[in-house]
């Protein structure tokens, strides 16, 4: 099978590109930049932007399948370039996809397009959960559009599905550990409210394998074209076990400092006023976004994944965080 991963040479996009190498496919990555472990797993790469429809065409083409796990995250950036992104970006995988006749498209999505302030989710699930309103970010709003686009785009021709993973972690990552371990070291890291609503999150094997089993469940008609499911590792903890436990594999001693939500928020207006005046184009320390997001339960029921996709979390939180202390001990080598 061919298979075009957009987003390939990202955290998640290179355990994809693995996992659809290791199988035998042919796999082509669409990315703005090389990566070295792509060219070391044999994966063609395309280099070009999600807004530019006709790179994203050429990508398309002659492809059997589409994994579109390419987006810009982050709370922090202005509007236009999270819709260039995961809005324009998004128009033109689906765009390309029904050119080219690509018959099935797995979209990455995200539980922050529930995210409504600070009512919690406990268990919630995919129909009982409803889309958030009034964000303060651009990122779920705009990842919001582009999971109805990719909803609604459902057919007989092209069959779609998106995967909402929770908090991705693992070897590999390049992101929320080193965050974590630099605002520690710091001294700067703050759990708000004391950090005792639970969290889900997702081993980043699991996510990766997530997605190949919504493909090999998906065509049209099937019982997952046109829905969308919560991923993750179904081990919803606290925030303070969390992240202490990240830390731990990094060799970092735990973090009991905390702040009141009310007082985390106003900073996050502060500094949402002042880093553009200051020129920052750097990520906030905090933003409202954040602050209502680290401190409010958000979990999610996964088994509609089970049922339709035959996705079940094959590593344990355990023994990831094992996996992770290793490559982080050996110093981060890519997975």
């Amino acid at each position: 099978m061919r298979a075009l991963v957009t987003g390939g040479g990202g955290f998640l996009g290179q355990a994809i590109c693995r996992l659809l190498v290791e199988r035998g496919d042919e796999v082509t990555a669409f990315q703005r930049h090389a990566s070295p472990a792509l060219e070391a797993m044999g994966v063609r790469q395309v280099l070009g932007d999600l807004a530019d429809a006709q790179a994203v065409r050429q990508a398309c083409a002659r492809q059997d399948a589409v994994f579109h796990n390419a987006a810009k995250a982050g709370a922090w950036g202005s509007v236009e370039s999270y819709r260039l992104a995961n809005v324009v970006g998004t128009d033109n995988v689906l765009a390309a996809c029904r050119d080219a006749d690509v018959p099935r498209l797995v979209h990455t999505s995200t539980p922050s397009v529930t995210h409504s302030g600070r009512h919690p989710v406990q268990g919630g699930n995919e129909r009982e959960t409803p889309y958030g309103e009034n964000f303060k970010a651009p990122y779920p709003a705009t990842k919001l559009v582009a999971e109805k686009a990719v909803m609604a785009a459902n057919g007989a021709e092209l069959a779609t599905v998106s995967l909402r993973p929770r908090l991705i972690w693992g070897p590999g990552d390049t992101q929320l550990m080193p965050r974590l371990v630099e605002r520690a070291r710091a001294g700067r890291l703050r759990f708000i409210d004391g950090g005792h609503n639970r969290m889900d999150t997702t081993y980043i094997d699991n996510a990766a394998q997530a997605h190949l089993d919504a493909l090999s469940a998906l065509r049209p008609g099937a019982a997952c074209a046109g829905k969308v499911y919560f991923i993750s590792n179904g081990e919803p903890r606290p925030v303070r076990q969390i992240v202490n436990d990240l830390l731990q594999a990094a060799g970092m001693p735990p973090v009991d400092k905390e702040i009141p939500y009310p007082v985390a928020y106003a900073a996050g207006a502060v500094m949402e006023k002042l880093w553009p005046l200051l020129g920052r184009q750097d990520e906030p320390p905090m933003t409202r976004f954040l602050a209502e997001q680290l401190s409010t339960p958000h979990w999610y029921d996964i088994s509609a994944a089970a049922r339709d996709l035959g996705y079940r979390p094959r590593i344990t939180t355990a023994e990831g965080l094992r996996r992770t202390a290793a490559w982080w001990a050996a110093g981060r080598m890519p997975a």
